[in-house]
């Protein structure tokens, strides 16, 4: 599995390095979102509240939108059948993407994390570490959605207009405009079956004070719909766009 894997991964790492626009949206965009959210309220508690929620919403966007574009690309380009035409299996080709944009997730995530705690100025009175990984399993996690995502999709329009579809319902049933206690009963249950909902709980218990082994339930969920999303998009994975 690893002489096809890591070439895989190696490729679509060194064509991000050359993609500076990529870059730049993948690192400085939620930097530059957070700080315009912290300059306008700052003096007040907003950052405080929200900014976990922000933390772990910005990862899973940005890197499913690149991740399900970049892929559906190197299908329509006839990359991923050249691939699958020699030793790579499916599955090979769909660990390589994960650990390459994985990779550049958990950059984007630290960066991110970094920049909000050390510039933004967000109290983290919670364990500090467990953020990061967190921030990081939620990058993973959009990467994941959006391999999965791409395989479904046939042009690079239908791969974005899968955002909506895939990440609202999770964004209102997260907890983002309504305390989860509060929603109606169905959504409350909804909210369960959705792996931001963990992220985003997991962000905000950490940032208010618990431990890394107080949300070892929610960072377990989220591993896996992880799990669950790579297996979803190497099932449905197909050589070339028809």
């Amino acid at each position: 599995m690893l002489p096809t894997v890591l070439p895989t991964a190696l490729r679509v790492l060194r064509q991000v390095r050359h993609d500076h626009r990529t870059i730049a949206v993948l690192v400085g965009l939620p930097c530059v979102v957070l700080g315009l959210v912290a300059w306008m309220f700052s003096g007040t508690d907003v950052l405080d509240r929200f900014g976990p929620v922000l933390l772990g919403l910005f990862p899973v966007i940005v890197m499913f939108l690149v991740t399900s574009v970049a892929t559906l690309r190197e299908r329509q380009s006839g990359t991923l059948e050249r691939l699958m035409a020699g030793p790579a299996r499916r599955g090979d080709v769909v660990v390589g993407y994960a650990l390459a944009f994985a990779l550049v997730g958990s950059a984007q995530a630290v960066v991110l994390t970094a920049f909000t705690v050390l510039v933004c100025r967000m109290d983290v009175t919670g364990d500090l570490g467990g953020v990061v990984l967190v921030a990081v399993l939620d990058a993973v996690l959009g990467t994941a959605l959006g391999l999965a995502a791409s395989a479904v999709a046939r042009t690079e329009f239908q791969a974005v207009q899968m955002m909506p579809l895939v990440l609202f319902p999770q964004l209102v049933t997260a907890g983002l405009f309504l305390p989860r206690d509060q929603m109606p009963a169905v959504l409350e249950a909804v909210s369960r079956a959705m792996p931001l909902t963990y992220g985003i709980d997991a962000l905000q218990d950490l940032a208010a004070g618990a431990s890394l082994g107080d949300v070892t339930g929610a960072v377990g969920a989220v591993v896996a719909f992880i799990v669950g999303a790579l297996v979803v998009g190497t099932l449905t994975l197909r050589r070339r766009t028809p």
